[in-house]
């Protein structure tokens, strides 16, 4: 089996459910509608009472024709033919009008516990799983357990006909209704027979479309990146590969699936064969007339035919239950990140102590080992350090987005593992390296971090730096439209909308990592200016790349290998001529005036040579 359908691996927080324990779970979103379901469970024996009568009344009528004949039993034959017509389309629509209210009501549903689920995941989780995939169990596993359910409903309507059916052949023939149930293991048996296959290459069908969604969503996210680097071919040949592993995969679960309906139909002719032989020899011996044979002749069709579609349903049904299951894999991942208590973090002051800590991205790697450190209320710290020194490490532990594996971080004396989460991360601001605005104006992407703030709140905090002249770069001021991730400004002014954001919120804890894109000297200037509001009123905690940060911190951290090699002020750690001096005259220097002045020198005086 793995070497059919081999080449998509699962990802690694899938789980296997039993099929009862799905099905559990499953009536549990259908019970909140019970109203709805009594009235589909009505909708449903109506349908099977008159998609049954149209043989009834034909072998009925046989039978009156052959006792009395006459025209009149033909017209009542046909308007009844005609009133159970009509009734069985009301029923039946009402039935399905319900039924996809209730499945479009789960779905929903569905949609949400998983989108709740995938906001609630942490850091650490999407390290490793990719957007693509989780979009494709959110969207495409949803809908195509709702395609299914309603499906499966219509057999199960069809199988309601079965039983009114079954009970009328019994008063017409016991004999020859218990040769038609004789039958009924050989289309059981290889419903049962093709179950498990189906399960397995529908799965790998889901997982093939994930792939194909996580591919398209990145190709196109980096779309900008591939027509810098004339990549185009060569994403296009990456999409290539991965929708053709999907066609073969589909093509291999479509064999499969196509194998259901001839053989079913294979056993049923055979059924119909035996019946339509044994119901002609007990017309011939008298057992049985011929309005009665007729309606074996005409029940057998109805009969066999919801056992056919049940047999093949089924193998969708396990494509069903294969979706419901990624999607509750997702919903029951585990954060790394545990709470152990949820209290409210009030009076914070912003002391941070971090005892002993060690952490891990990946088991037997650590980041830090042992970590102390304390910043004072009110300090401004600036980290610098090669790339995975452990810069970013402190400031994620610090805001719970991983855990660490041993040790403590404290907050004014208060482990952070007893705080209530949401609670918490309000009294933090903090501005990542790439600046993320959502599609809106900027008014929108300031007030993101407080809903609640007003137009005349978030005029205030734009124009509390340099008088608002930032904004008059801005077509329309506030009411900007950002475009896609910001796509409409600069990265300098993504930046100050990010830093607005922090202004708005009054962080009691400042956490900036600061984007390495330089910028031009006004907005320079203006991150600056804002920067130094934030600071005046928070414990800051600074990734430093800007020379103007690092040198107005109150105190610069140097890290190596996650291990801190100095500290002190920028004269201090300069006169120590040790690894901040170097890291200063290899990165930072060319940021001094004085640097810039000595080029300038150095450049007029060659040009005048």
């Amino acid at each position: 089996m793995a070497a059919i359908f081999g080449g998509l691996d699962q990802d690694a927080y899938d789980r296997q459910y039993t099929d009862g324990y799905l099905m559990r779970r499953i009536i549990s979103y259908f019970a909140r509608y019970r109203g709805k379901l009594i009235a589909i469970a009505l909708g449903f024996i109506g349908v099977a009472i008159f998609n049954a009568l149209p043989p009834i009344l034909v072998a009925e009528g046989v039978d009156q024709l052959d006792l009395e004949g006459g025209s009149d039993v033909i017209i009542v034959l046909v308007g009844a033919l005609i009133v159970a017509a009509f009734l069985q389309y009301g029923s039946n629509w009402i039935r399905r009008y319900l039924m996809s209210v209730v499945i479009g009501n789960v779905i929903a549903q569905l949609r949400k516990d998983a989108f709740a689920a995938a906001v609630d995941r942490d850091l650490a989780f999407y390290d490793k799983q990719k957007s693509g995939k989780i979009v494709s169990r959110i969207t495409s596993d949803t809908q195509e357990f709702g395609d299914v359910v309603l499906i499966t409903s219509d057999v199960f309507a069809q199988l309601l006909q079965v039983f009114v059916l079954l009970a009328v052949l019994f008063t017409r023939s016991v004999s020859l209704t218990f040769i038609l149930l004789l039958m009924l293991p050989l289309i059981v048996g290889a419903a049962m027979g093709f179950r498990a296959l189906a399960r397995v290459v529908t799965r790998q069908g889901a997982r093939a479309m994930a792939m194909v969604n996580d591919t398209i969503q990145e190709s196109v996210t980096g779309i900008s990146v591939a027509k810098n680097f004339r990549k185009e071919k060569m994403i296009y040949g990456e999409f290539t590969e991965i929708n053709y592993k999907s066609y073969r995969i589909n093509m291999k679960r479509g064999f499969v699936l196509a194998l259901i309906f001839p053989v079913l139909n294979i056993l049923a002719g055979f059924a119909i064969a035996v019946i339509l032989f044994v119901g002609a020899q007990y017309v011939v011996w008298g057992m049985v007339n011929v309005g009665s044979w007729f309606l074996f002749i005409q029940g057998v069709d109805r009969f066999w035919f919801p056992f056919i579609n049940l047999s093949a349903v089924w193998s969708q049904f396990q494509q069903a239950l294969s979706a419901t299951e990624r999607i509750f894999a997702l919903i029951d991942a585990g954060n790394t990140v545990k709470q152990t208590d949820n209290r409210q973090p009030e009076n914070l002051r912003g002391k941070v102590e971090i005892k002993d800590v060690t952490f891990a991205y990946e088991v037997d790697q650590p980041i830090l080992q042992n970590f102390n450190l304390s910043i004072a209320e009110g300090e401004d710290v600036a980290f610098v350090g090669h790339t995975g020194a452990g810069k970013s490490t402190i400031a994620k532990l610090i805001t719970r987005f991983y855990e660490f594996q041993a040790g403590d971080v404290l907050i004014d004396g208060q482990d952070i593992r007893t705080f209530d989460l949401p609670a918490f991360r309000s009294k933090l601001g903090i501005v990542p390296q790439q600046p993320f605005l959502f599609s809106g104006t900027v008014r929108d992407n300031i007030r993101y971090s407080r809903p609640n703030a007003t137009d005349d709140e978030i005029r205030e905090v734009a124009y509390s730096v340099g008088n608002g002249e930032w904004l008059e770069g801005l077509p329309e001021g506030l009411d900007t439209d950002v475009g896609e991730r910001g796509a409409h400004l600069s990265m300098g002014q993504r930046q100050l909308v990010s830093l607005m954001r922090v202004l708005l919120e009054k962080p009691v804890i400042f956490i900036l990592d600061e984007a390495t894109a330089s910028v031009d000297p006004f907005t320079e200037a203006q991150i600056q200016e804002a920067l130094d509001l934030i600071l005046k009123h928070s414990t800051s905690i600074l990734i430093a790349h800007r020379l103007s940060t690092i040198r107005n911190a109150d105190r610069i951290i140097v890290l190596k290998d996650g291990e801190i090699i100095e500290q002190g002020s920028h004269d201090q750690l300069m006169a120590g001529g040790g690894h901040y001096a170097e890291l200063y005259n290899t990165y930072f220097r060319h940021q001094s005036l004085n640097y810039i002045e000595n080029a300038k020198s150095m450049f007029d005086r060659a040009a005048g040579d």
